[in-house]
């Protein structure tokens, strides 16, 4: 005997109606690195091959995450080491 949800998944929605089961692809952001529709196994890409593309440009130094530089003279900050509780 089938489930409810086997049955459902064969009955046509009607159009103009979301697709209950479909319904997190139209609202997903596509695969940042070719644009296809994402894959659920390997979110937030689309597959396998473009998840290693993206590691392996954080890992080359592609993506950087800017940091701001500080002065070593600056006034009223601790550096490391700095104990300030006596």
């Amino acid at each position: 005997m089938p489930s409810d949800r086997t049955t459902a998944s064969r009955l046509p929605v009607a159009a103009g109606e979301p697709d209950p089961l479909n319904a997190s692809a139209k609202t997903a952001k596509p695969c940042p690195i070719c644009g296809k529709p994402h894959v659920e196994q390997f979110r937030p890409f689309c597959s396998r091959r473009c998840a290693d593309i993206d590691l392996h440009r954080w890992l080359g130094g592609r993506y950087a995450i800017p940091a701001a530089e500080q002065d070593d003279n600056e006034v009223g900050e601790a550096g490391p080491g700095d104990d300030q509780s006596h």
